[in-house]
């Protein structure tokens, strides 16, 4: 795990990489912007509208479900960087190979866009829905003081390698092989998602977070013990 973070870091300066980072970025931080000012505007006009305020307190209701709104925030952006980073996940993995294992650099497959776009959205519904169907055992948890912490890191960290995990392995084995794959993989895919998490926590690093954690399921995948 170590030695595929480094890896990963030491590759960042790649023009390929970063031009992933830029273009991932911006798309993600665009959705966001488009996500925060339908929901300042849709709530504005709701409370006006059906609960007869006046301007100022619309405003005031709307800038208070936006505040509740960026107390999600992280799950969120999770959630859409994830979904973005899989749209360009070819480009990562593409990166990393062709500079550390060129031989099965050569023998990928690429994905269709469609196909590409289609994980992207379904891992954002999985780690979406899966949290909010867990929120009444987060909220219970609060009482613990960390079991609130605790249980959405795991939770999230499961996700995560789940998805970082199949970037890859899509590109390299045919759709039936993967549930086994899956199934022999769950301790290392767990602890590349709780890797990935930890750097979704850390301000500003958490920009970078998807595409180091792309790149380190690459050199995971590539170097796991062969079976």
């Amino acid at each position: 795990m170590l030695e595929a973070f480094l890896l990963s870091i030491r590759q960042l300066g790649d023009r390929r990489i970063l031009a992933v980072f830029v273009k991932s970025m911006l798309l993600t931080l665009t959705i966001f912007a488009a996500l925060g000012t339908a929901l300042w505007f849709g709530v504005d006009a709701l409370v006006e509208h059906y609960f007869d305020a006046s301007d100022s307190i619309a405003s005031l209701i709307a800038a208070a479900a936006l505040l509740l709104a960026a107390l999600g925030a992280w799950l969120l952006f999770r959630a859409i960087a994830v979904a973005v980073i899989s749209v360009f996940a070819d480009e990562v993995v593409h990166a990393v190979e062709a500079k550390h294992y060129p031989a099965q650099f050569a023998a990928a497959r690429d994905l269709s866009f469609a196909r590409s776009l289609g994980m992207g959205l379904r891992s954002a519904g999985r780690a979406l829905l899966v949290n909010l169907l867990l929120a009444p055992l987060y909220i219970v948890l609060l009482v613990t003081g960390v079991g609130t912490a605790l249980a959405f890191f795991l939770v999230n960290s499961w996700l995560l390698g789940r998805d970082l995990g199949d970037m890859v392995a899509v590109r390299h084995m045919p759709a039936a092989d993967l549930t086994r794959w899956r199934g022999a993989t769950r301790l290392s895919r767990f602890t590349l998602g709780a890797a990935g998490t930890a750097l979704f926590f850390v301000p500003f690093v958490n920009f970078a977070a998807p595409v180091v954690g792309a790149a380190m399921a690459t050199h995971m995948f590539h170097r796991r013990p062969a079976k």
